[in-house]
């Protein structure tokens, strides 16, 4: 975690803050501020030079009343429990906010897997996936990547599972390669959804892609995926960071020498023709539209009287405090939440998982314009509760959010 705020504290205090504008029961309310199931597990591993070592994990189901639990595990040295209950969280109204039907889960091992051999991480996947197979499955709990997580370790879910169960199941993980059954499209989903949502905002604005700056805070897959898009698209990007540092070229930045930098060099910094300046330094540059593109709590009551953004992109998940939102608010700062700007993820982990039911594959320009419809969608229902509201971007998602969960909840009988 980024400083001390506690993640999921954050996630209940925005639903109390929308809840409000919503039409759900109080008592709703109480149900949908806390998760369902929350699992800790301990994976013990004979790592390579043949000692022991006990990784802990977590799994924490939020809601599952419109549908199955979905939701990314991590691999990261700072995975705490707090943080897997605001993930799941989170992950509830974002399915809810693009209207999939799905529920919220995430998981997470506390590890550094940079400092694993290949042998390692795979039996550590295997054990975790040991560990939790009782709470997942195609109709249970879909599991994803996220971070430090990837399609390979996705590969090696699947196979755990379908081991264990004695049954070939590709529908239990999403995210997965295409030789494993996943879907086109998938690979560049989060950053390509949060396009669409961009373009979307443009037009309320009336300005046009040539003429806006971006910044964009994390250069891992959603980030430099973004990074190419918007180019290629006609943005300005004039700066980008990843962990070690940020670079600066107000003339703009090509990705394609990003991208070639960083795999040469293991960081962004240092790249011909652009300023390296702290990493942090990032959200306080003088541009348009600022994507926090990384982990969580990076926008705080510290920092956010610096931001000069006229739009922030939420394409990390909670990468906002509620203090921050507040002031950003105050500064007429429009604020475009992780709920609906990184959903294009979960969108086609969403279309990876029917096809995989259904056994019949789509081709990547019918996941591209399925993932246009539902984006554009859920942006317009967001915009118009807003201007009809008179609230924020991330109050209107929420409150909508709340809206459809609730109903399921209703509808089911779940407090009756």
């Amino acid at each position: 975690m980024k400083n001390s705020q506690n993640p999921f504290k954050n996630a209940q205090n925005q639903i109390d803050r929308a809840a409000k504008y919503s039409d759900c029961d109080s008592e709703i309310i109480k149900v949908l501020k806390e998760p369902q199931k929350v699992l800790e597990v301990n994976i013990p591993i004979e790592m390579d030079n043949g000692k022991v070592q006990i990784f802990k994990g977590f799994r924490a189901q939020h809601n599952n009343y419109r549908g199955p639990y979905k939701g990314g595990i991590r691999f990261h040295p700072d995975v705490n429990v707090d943080e897997v209950k605001a993930l799941a969280t989170w992950m509830t109204f974002k399915c809810a906010t693009v209207n999939i039907p799905f529920g919220g889960s995430k998981g997470g091992v506390i590890v550094d897997s940079s400092k694993l051999s290949e042998h390692e991480l795979k039996h550590l996947t295997q054990g975790y996936i040991d560990k939790i197979f009782e709470f997942i499955g195609p109709d249970t709990d879909i599991p994803a990547p996220d971070v430090y997580t990837n399609p390979q370790i996705m590969a090696w879910i699947m196979d755990e599972y379908s081991h264990i169960s004695r049954i070939h199941s590709p529908g239990v993980v999403t995210g997965k390669p295409l030789e494993n059954e996943g879907s086109l499209g998938r690979g560049t989903a989060t950053a390509q959804g949060a396009a669409y949502v961009l373009y979307e905002y443009l037009k309320t604005k009336t300005r046009e892609p040539k003429n806006t700056t971006v910044a964009i805070q994390g250069f891992g897959n959603a980030g430099a995926n973004l990074t190419d898009i918007l180019f290629h698209k006609g943005f300005k990007i004039i700066a980008v960071s990843d962990s070690r540092g940020a670079i600066v070229n107000k003339e703009g930045l090509d990705p394609h020498e990003i991208s070639a930098h960083k795999n040469k060099k293991g960081s962004v910094k240092g790249l011909s023709g652009s300023k390296s300046i702290p990493a942090e330094k990032i959200l306080e540059l003088d541009v348009d539209i600022l994507v926090p593109a990384a982990l969580e709590n990076v926008i705080t009551k510290s920092n956010a009287n610096k931001i000069k953004a006229s739009c922030v992109l939420e394409v990390a998940n909670g990468p906002t405090t509620p203090e921050a939102d507040d002031m950003l608010t105050k500064k007429k700062i429009d604020v475009l939440p992780d709920i609906l700007s990184n959903a294009g993820g979960v969108t086609v982990s969403y279309f990876e998982w029917v096809q995989n039911r259904s056994r019949y594959y789509w081709t990547e320009e019918e996941v591209g314009q399925k993932l246009l419809e539902k984006m554009t969608k859920a942006f317009l229902d967001i915009h118009n509760f807003m201007a009809n509201k008179k609230i924020t971007y991330r109050q209107s998602a929420y409150a909508l959010a709340i809206d459809r969960i609730g109903k399921a909840v209703k509808s089911r009988g779940i407090l009756n």
